[in-house]
């Protein structure tokens, strides 16, 4: 007498085998593992690494001033004083200094006309040229910053001046000028960064991408070499496949969940990237965004890829358009209707709006709730969106086959 073991003992064991059998079939593919463990890791560290000095610091700079005078002295003096500046040649002419520029001595000018001192005099705007070296964003913005410090300093002493010389005291022209004293604080990204901003989105779409591409090979590596169904179990190709997609997707999960932790949380410890949230809501918010973006590869995968090549060309083109419709680069207010809803069909677009949230802005869980549902409404749709074309491919195989079968025994018995 044999005892049937529990149904759910059953499904256990079933989704136990397909993810044995996934990941045998991700350790066997050389590529698949490069993806896999090697880029989720390097590609972090190396773009953390080369946007790690966020602001440039002491960067050459040349001056051309055809007016001397006590003003324009005293702004050079003042532009060689700050951080981002530091004045490296003062030439005769405007040509001088961009033959300085173009051999990438200097990289950033700041010209003084003949009729700066003059204006000013005739209570008029003076005129600063600034030419800056836009081969870097990097570069431009330590000219502006530099810059606009100075200037708002001069600004104030000037009009100081003009005030003191109509007959006002010192502390009335100060009232005068600045009746309100306002107090700037930058929030959520202190040094004002490029990297702070960009190399959250960055890590996000490392992990959404790396996944994405993997799962994409290990597909076109099936159909290509028609083997969609020796790697499911016989009795699991019909009514059952949903424990396929589940056995496939848990291997993939527990490959991502130890990655997500280093790329997300302690990558951004290492580089002093933001990090004002905790690793308990991080690991909650990224559940769904894993099962999300596994689930969506998959069903792009199974709808579109034929070869090993395919996930290529597939990677290349979504790339850049999924870091312009996360809604960081291109703000989800300003985008036309079609692309905001466009936006929500791939699980970056919640998952880097919810990450940056927590990292960034220090939110709970209740915050980025709207994140938090959409993730998993898109894991429930691409779930059913995978099993269903699975099951599908899979009576089309089968039916295939059989008409095959079929025929080579017509053929067979009209030759007999």
């Amino acid at each position: 007498m044999t005892v049937e073991m529990p149904k759910i003992v059953r499904n256990l064991l079933d989704i136990w085998k397909v993810l044995s059998i996934e990941v045998r079939r991700v350790f066997s593919d050389s590529t698949v593992l490069l993806i896999f463990f090697i880029a989720p890791i390097v590609y972090p560290l190396l773009f953390c690494y080369i946007y790690h000095n966020e602001n440039v610091e002491e960067m050459p700079t040349a001056i051309v001033d055809d007016n001397p005078c006590d003003i324009s002295k005293r702004f050079v003096h003042k532009l060689d004083a700050t951080p981002e500046l530091n004045i490296c040649y003062r030439c005769n002419n405007l040509a001088e200094a961009q033959s300085l520029m173009r051999n990438h001595q200097v990289r950033a000018i700041f010209y003084f006309p003949k009729d700066f001192s003059s204006r000013l005099a005739d209570l008029r705007t003076g005129r600063i040229v600034v030419f800056g070296d836009m081969s870097s964003f990097y570069y431009y913005k330590a000219a502006l910053t530099g810059g606009n410090s100075v200037l708002i300093d001069e600004m104030h002493t000037i009009e100081l001046q003009r005030y003191e010389q109509a007959g006002l005291t010192n502390e009335e022209a100060s009232i005068q000028m600045q009746p309100v004293v306002m107090e700037n604080t930058t929030l959520f990204n202190p040094t004002g960064g490029y990297g702070s901003f960009f190399l959250p989105i960055l890590l996000m779409l490392v992990i959404h991408q790396t996944i994405f591409l993997g799962i994409c090979i290990l597909t076109g590596d099936t159909t290509e070499n028609r083997r969609s169904l020796h790697i499911i179990p016989k009795h699991l190709r019909r009514h059952s496949v949903h424990r396929v997609t589940l056995g496939r997707s848990l291997c993939y999960l527990v490959i991502y969940v130890p990655i997500c932790i280093l790329d997300l949380w302690f990558v951004p410890l290492w580089f002093h990237l933001p990090q004002l949230g905790n690793l308990y809501t991080l690991m909650i918010f990224l559940l769904p965004f894993l099962l999300a973006t596994i689930f969506f590869s998959m069903t792009v995968a199974n709808l579109v890829v034929r070869q090993k090549i395919s996930p290529m060309l597939c990677f290349i083109f979504f790339s850049l358009a999924l870091f312009i419709l996360t809604g960081m680069v291109w703000p989800h207010e300003s985008m036309p209707g079609f692309w905001r809803v466009f936006s929500y069909l791939f699980p970056s677009t919640p998952g880097v709006q919810g990450f940056v949230k927590i990292t960034s802005m220090g939110v709970q869980l209740p915050e980025v709730r709207h994140e938090y549902l959409t993730l998993w409404i898109q894991a429930a749709f691409y779930f059913s969106a995978a099993t269903l074309i699975t099951l599908s491919k899979n009576l089309l195989r089968q039916r295939r086959n059989i008409i095959i079968h079929q025929l080579r025994l017509l053929r067979e018995s009209r030759q007999s």
